[in-house]
């Protein structure tokens, strides 16, 4: 029996009048899959970042909405994302990290690619002592390539290709944050970590977008970002967030600090902003460094979220920068009883996805009517044939 397709036109109403996304679009299967295809894999959603592969040679597998991918470093130095699969029969190519000295090769029957994606060898495919075979033609069987953009060091894909220019499609939010479009150094082993949540990917992003919840889930940041520091980040259809104008640097019993970066404007002496990079992505920046955080969605109800932190010079002092990383640590793990809260929320049938506030909700507002324009869009272009019509 097919799903109804859900109803997102109460989503798309002024604040005041709005609901939330139905119930259906963080439980069920059908939806996910929607928007699996309408969300993350016909925009620009964030996949990892270039530090997972710092150096010429660096390989890691990763898995996105069950898709085998392969982000690499090539021999030019430009990081590359490709399915992780032969050409052959379909084999993984790569199941760990690893350095690749030469080519990848196929554990199966040993094809072997460029780290630019050529298949460069394929042994015996004539037979035995045949590498060669006039109905192979090595020039149309290399590595698929995903359509890849680096920004901020965050690696983002578009799987359907049919996304505009990543520069076209964030021009506003890259002219916003211009200032910071330079060098980061990630701070290593102890500047990375995630966590893993029992909720939807979109419930995250909606919290983070909101500063609403302050006072209330996060009460020491409180304590000197009070909810009236705060401020609204809207543009409509492509990012939003908060920001506040009380950014306090962290410093060591000695009074230091870490270095600011470079030709700032003297309003990030003490001000700190925090967007959604519509659809998967967090951003923070502040004067002395960033933070991002990639959302990788695992099925409806469970989202890993993988944060990684930057700072304007490669070297920084070692317990600073730990204390940093303990420091939103805490605060990130103050969210997931809340995300996780809302997720057990959205199993109770009379639930209408909820209300927003008109002065308050505004950036979380924003993100449910861009999803539910991307799915409107998604439909109109022909979901009528699309398996995934989903349930209200």
């Amino acid at each position: 029996m097919s799903h109804p397709v859900s109803d997102l036109s109460k989503v798309r109403q002024p604040i005041a009048q709005a609901n939330g996304l139905p119930n259906a679009h963080y439980t069920d299967a059908t939806v996910f899959a929607e928007e699996r295809q309408a969300v993350l894999f016909d925009q620009w959603a964030g996949l990892g970042v270039g530090a997972d592969v710092p150096d010429i040679g660096d390989a890691v597998p990763l898995t996105f909405l069950e898709m085998p991918l392969l982000m690499l470093r090539d021999k030019q130095g430009q990081v590359r994302v490709f399915q992780n699969i032969c050409r052959h029969r379909g084999m993984i190519l790569i199941d760990a990290p690893r350095k690749i000295e030469g080519a990848i090769r196929c554990p199966y029957h040993s094809w072997c690619y460029a780290t630019d994606g050529r298949l460069v060898s394929t042994p015996h495919i004539g037979g035995p002592g045949q590498n060669t075979h006039e109905g192979i033609d090595r020039d149309l069987l290399g590595l698929i390539e995903v359509r890849s953009h680096i920004w901020m060091d965050v690696v983002y894909i578009n799987i359907s290709g049919t996304a505009p220019p990543f520069e076209d499609a964030h021009a506003d939010l890259m002219a916003r944050w211009a200032e910071f479009d330079k060098p980061l150094f990630h701070g290593g082993a102890d500047s990375r970590f995630t966590l893993e949540v029992n909720c939807n990917w979109k419930l995250a992003v909606e919290n983070y977008c909101e500063s609403y919840h302050l006072p209330w889930v996060h009460p020491a940041l409180n304590t000197y970002s009070r909810l009236e520091d705060h401020y609204h980040i809207e543009a409509t259809g492509r990012f939003s967030g908060q920001g506040t104008w009380v950014y306090r640097q962290l410093k060591d019993e000695d009074g230091t600090v870490f270095p600011d970066f470079e030709g700032l404007d003297a309003k990030w002496d003490t001000a700190a902003e925090y967007i959604t990079v519509y659809p998967n992505v967090l951003l923070g920046v502040h004067r002395d460094h960033t933070f991002a955080i990639v959302l990788v969605p695992h099925g409806p109800d469970r989202t890993v979220e993988h944060i990684h932190l930057y700072y304007a010079a490669e070297k920084t002092p070692d317990a600073l920068r730990q204390r940093n990383t303990e420091q939103w640590k805490e605060v990130f793990a103050e969210d997931v009883f809340v995300v996780e809260g809302m997720q057990r929320g959205r199993h109770a049938a009379g639930f209408d996805g909820g209300r927003f506030s008109p002065v308050m909700d505004g950036p979380t507002h924003m993100f449910h009517d861009w999803v539910a324009s991307r799915l409107e869009q998604h439909r109109s272009a022909g979901a009528a044939d699309d398996p995934a019509h989903v349930a209200e």
